[in-house]
């Protein structure tokens, strides 16, 4: 089978709810991640034979696929094709996997894998809330309801039954979360996301030109104490907001080529990808498919966990790493090591192709090898990926 590479990878820093970002349509925001990766490859725009864009909320703004919308505004040409997917908050590290496939199995040589979401102007939820009030009702039909009675399908409460199912105490999900904060402070002070962001230009308080390059959700001022006192979500739960992923907007994208894609550019690649899975689980708790996810891939691979230099898993709340550390036995050195979505923000269909840019930098820069990327996903799904450092 065909090899399928990573040569450019790239994202906007998160911008808060009503923040710095929130000026930007969301496929104008797409775009400037497209014009990044031709500016970053050199590619020649025509080349691009396809665009696969993860976006969650695809309504509004967001609405009759957005990746064509970003493809037009950006200076790829109008023969450049584009598809909006949604798997959830995995959608971007989907549209990565369908990238890698289609470049391996030999049917297009150059893809670009990206993901955009605007939290601030479309709402989470908004698919689902905007048709129910207007009468045009819900996704769960009769039939899945007669296979899961009385159950609202629900992140929070699945969050919660992590904590309770792996016996995880809110010491444990608040230490996690002002862990994220200390890395990601870190990281930005080092300048380790310098080479990943892209400048995007916005107009700042006083109606001047500003550049946001930083990630808006970190708290540099954090404390542990300050976490720990955060009100809980639930009441007798283990969750806060303060031990869950942040609402953000942002873009990200990659650009994933064959050998020959290779040639064409001229470009040396930043990775290999080694390996794809996706999996189900139980929609009720939801956000457990990583645990089996990770397992199943490793297992595919021939690999361990112990063969892995650094993790990328999705902070969607403190739960789901945590509870992914102490089952697969993984080291907590290595994961997220940059700080992760309770620091950096959680930009739903944008988060994939984030994460992977963020695995990509983070291994280059460590002169590491092996890179594994795991996100839960609304409805009991998973991704896993394994990349390569080259």
């Amino acid at each position: 089978m065909a090899e399928a590479y990573i040569v450019a990878a790239a994202r906007t820093a998160g911008g808060r709810k009503g923040g710095k970002l929130a000026g930007w349509h969301p496929a104008d925001l797409a775009g400037r991640i497209l014009d990044s990766l031709l500016d970053r490859t050199g590619a020649d725009p025509a080349a691009i034979e396809d665009v696969i864009m993860g976006c969650v909320m695809q309504v509004g703004e967001q609405a009759t696929n957005v990746a064509r919308g970003a493809v037009l505004a950006s200076r790829l040409p109008e023969s450049v094709p584009a598809t909006s997917i949604d798997r959830q908050c995995g959608s971007s590290q989907q549209a990565l996997h369908f990238a890698a496939q289609a470049v391996m199995s030999g049917t297009q040589d150059i893809v670009i894998a990206a993901g955009v979401e605007s939290m601030t102007r479309v709402p989470m939820g908004l698919s689902v809330t905007l048709p129910a009030q207007n009468g045009f009702g819900i996704p769960m039909s009769p039939r899945q309801q007669k296979r899961y009675p009385n159950i609202q399908f629900s992140q929070f409460m699945g969050a919660e039954m992590m904590a309770e199912k792996y016996r995880l105490s809110k010491e444990q999900l608040d230490e996690y979360a002002y862990g994220s904060h200390q890395r990601a402070i870190a990281a930005t002070q080092g300048g380790a996301f310098r080479d990943e962001i892209v400048d995007i230009e916005i107009i700042d308080a006083d109606g001047g030109t500003a550049h946001h390059v930083t990630d808006e959700g970190i708290r540099f001022d954090a404390s542990l104490d300050g976490i720990k006192a955060v009100k809980l979500l639930r009441e007798g739960g283990r969750l806060t907001a303060a031990s869950s992923s942040q609402i953000c907007d942002g873009a990200s994208g990659v650009m994933v080529v064959s050998e020959a894609g290779l040639k064409t550019l001229g470009v040396e690649p930043m990775a290999r990808i080694h390996h794809l899975t996706v999996v189900g689980g139980d929609p009720v708790i939801m956000l457990e498919a990583p645990l089996p996810g990770t397992r199943r891939a490793l297992g595919k691979s021939g690999m361990s966990i112990d063969d892995i230099d650094l993790y990328e898993v999705n902070e969607a709340f403190a739960s789901v790493p945590v509870a992914w550390l102490q089952e697969i036995g993984a080291d907590p050195a290595r994961i997220n090591v940059n700080g992760g979505a309770i620091a950096l923000g959680h930009p739903l269909g944008a988060s994939g192709t984030k994460l992977m840019t963020t695995l990509v930098h983070a291994l280059k820069a460590r002169g590491k090898r092996w890179g594994l990327q795991t996100m839960c996903e609304g409805g009991g799904l998973a991704n896993v990926t394994i990349v390569e450092a080259l």
